[in-house]
């Protein structure tokens, strides 16, 4: 099952089941719960434990709903998206329901993201684009499309969500329109160039779309076009993060060689110096904020091991690689979180938190650090790892087969 780091979202009403009375703030551990499929899930604590400021370290178990949506947080709150395009809200402290908003939607969703100034989350299911009050728990807004026509990806900055939506994009060209974020006011529609898969990258006043070949900029306030790339800098695929922008191979390529890593002037999307050239398959990465790029790659006929390669894309080097398995990932504190590699039976089922720039053989404060194995880290249950953002130091996991949330101290 292949996974991508997904986005952040929000929730609401009573669109699920079983989820009310799952967690709390007292009493003893309750035995293992029943998942949406009949399985046996995780065991749900039911003690919430103190580590540090309001984050606290907790387990609550997710409806069938959730659990096929995205979770995600913001320094004050846990949220999830349904697959039916409704939203929840969580305690920070213990995992409770506070809030939800419901929805009826079917259909394929283009993601969740959370825009924290404007205390807003979005979520797109099929025709339907929706917007939750973080704050309060109540829909702030809704765009419904034509018939025939979805939602295929969101993306968010500085007040303004982007959404692209078609009627059929493998034979009709995507539009990209953008709202405000606090009422959900149309702002401008463009016709865009936008291959399946590639992500909305939004930062400085811009948004950014990829077609596989080419990146275009637009300005955020009008939709014009401000740069593009040019034809001779290929671009299968854009890994975006911070403000920067990289172009790699294609992680949906079946073929053994892949177009040279790029990062690009986010101003005039002309290639800048790069560290080199991806050696196996680039399949997905993160970029934190001081310009340090961790990409996994592996062979590419099978992606399920591989390493993780890190480069400081500001002074153009390689700065460490370690082995992994396929595995979700984040960046939080100076940190690359991620999880141990399934195949290794000492280690396996663990959070891993390694520094930016000392890497592996980082030793004291820089020195890699594992939390305890838990029901949710292990690889079967897909698991998907959150950073809550801001001094929380915490990370949210989301465990997908036995729909459960475990709120942890980041090691």
């Amino acid at each position: 099952m292949k996974r991508h780091i997904v986005a952040v979202g929000a929730a609401l009403l009573l669109v699920l089941v079983g989820c009310a009375g799952n967690s709390g703030s007292g009493g003893p551990k309750s035995p293992a719960v029943s998942s949406p499929s009949g399985g046996t899930g995780p065991t749900v604590e039911t003690t919430s434990t103190s580590v540090s400021g309001p984050w606290r370290a907790w387990t609550a178990s997710l409806s069938s709903q959730e659990a096929h949506g995205s979770c995600g947080a913001t320094a004050h709150q846990v949220v999830c998206a349904t697959n039916s395009g409704g939203f929840v809200g969580r305690s920070r402290a213990d995992g409770r329901i506070t809030w939800t908003v419901p929805a009826d939607g079917h259909g394929k969703s283009a993601g969740l993201v959370v825009d924290a100034a404007d205390q807003r989350a979005v979520t797109g299911v099929a025709g339907v684009l929706r917007a939750a009050n973080l704050r309060t728990g109540a829909q702030a807004w809704s765009h419904r499309l034509p018939t025939g026509r979805t939602y295929l990806a969101l993306g968010a900055a500085e007040g303004v969500v982007y959404a692209l939506e078609a009627s059929d994009p493998s034979t009709h060209t995507p539009v990209l329109d953008a709202v405000r974020a606090s009422d959900g006011t149309p702002l401008w529609h463009r016709t865009v160039h936008w291959s399946t898969g590639e992500p909305l990258a939004a930062f400085r006043g811009r948004v950014y779309t990829a077609d596989g070949t080419r990146v275009t900029a637009r300005d955020a306030r009008t939709g014009d076009t401000v740069a593009a790339s040019t034809t001779g800098a290929e671009c299968p695929h854009l890994v975006t993060g911070g403000h920067y922008l990289v172009c790699t191979g294609s992680p949906f390529s079946a073929g053994d060689t892949f177009a040279p890593m790029r990062r690009l002037d986010p101003a005039t999307l002309r290639p800048l110096p790069t560290p080199r050239n991806t050696a196996d398959k680039p399949v997905r990465g993160v970029i934190s904020d001081d310009g340090v790029l961790v990409l996994y790659e592996a062979g590419a006929e099978d992606t399920s091991a591989g390493n993780w390669f890190a480069y400081d894309l500001e002074n153009g080097r390689k700065l460490w690689s370690t082995y992994a398995t396929e595995a979700d990932a984040t960046v939080a504190d100076g940190r690359f979180v991620t999880f141990t590699p399934v195949n290794d039976r000492t280690t396996r089922g663990r959070v891993i938190t390694i520094d930016l720039h000392a890497g592996p053989q980082g030793t004291g404060t820089a020195a890699p650090r594992m939390s305890a194995a838990y029901s949710q880290t292990r690889g079967g249950e897909y698991p998907v790892v959150v950073a809550p953002g801001g001094d929380t130091g915490h990370v949210v996991v989301m465990a997908r087969t036995h729909g459960s949330l475990r709120s942890l101290p980041l090691p």
